[in-house]
């Protein structure tokens, strides 16, 4: 049978994710991934002070979902940074996982940066450009010596963000940090 051609199918806003059950069976090996935690949030806090970004989340995604146990967001620390019309609500703990950009995150296994949302086609037409008025995001994966991904750290922005080099190696290393911290184990230096 031949598969006929889908122009759109570049434009999947959600990946297939083949390794989800296993990480669901690790993070339940490492005891997290299901409930906040207020190191977490501290984790959250600390990054999005460093990356001064309204919103901060420590990440982890099962097949359904995303569950944020660690998250920091703005709710009243001082007026919105973004457009006047811009929402003003932030995420809760628990996301679709058809919301949002941790979910290529996890399945690339690699860092993602978008400065302006609305530039990628891919991305312009994620329900939280519109809902949250997410306008910049930056997140890397929390990757074990193993390759596998256990979720992620990411930061967003209401504005659109020239995260640069600096913002990039900043991700990264906090995840490597978290990681580290997570598994018990030193992160590379």
């Amino acid at each position: 049978m031949r598969r006929r051609y889908d122009p759109t199918s570049h434009l999947l806003l959600t990946p297939e994710d083949p390794d989800a059950a296993a990480r669901v069976r690790r993070l339940a090996e490492l005891g997290i991934g299901t409930e906040a935690l207020p190191e977490l949030d501290a984790f959250a806090r600390r990054l999005a002070a460093v990356t001064e970004a309204p919103y901060a989340m420590v990440n982890f995604i099962d097949e359904n979902r995303q569950f944020f146990a660690g998250l920091h967001t703005p709710v009243d620390d001082g007026p919105p940074r973004g457009p006047a019309s811009a929402p003003r609500r932030g995420p809760g703990r628990v996301m679709a996982r058809d919301y949002g950009y941790c979910p290529h995150v996890v399945v690339r296994r690699k860092a993602l940066v978008l400065e302006d949302v609305r530039d990628y086609p891919r991305f312009a037409g994620n329900p939280l450009v519109d809902e949250i008025g997410i306008r910049s995001y930056l997140g890397a994966p929390l990757l074990e010596c193993s390759g596998e991904a256990l979720g992620t750290v990411c930061v967003v922005d209401t504005r659109p963000r020239a995260w640069g080099r600096e913002g990039l190696e900043t991700i990264k290393a906090t995840a490597a940090e978290l990681t580290g911290l997570i598994t018990g184990r030193r992160p590379v230096e």
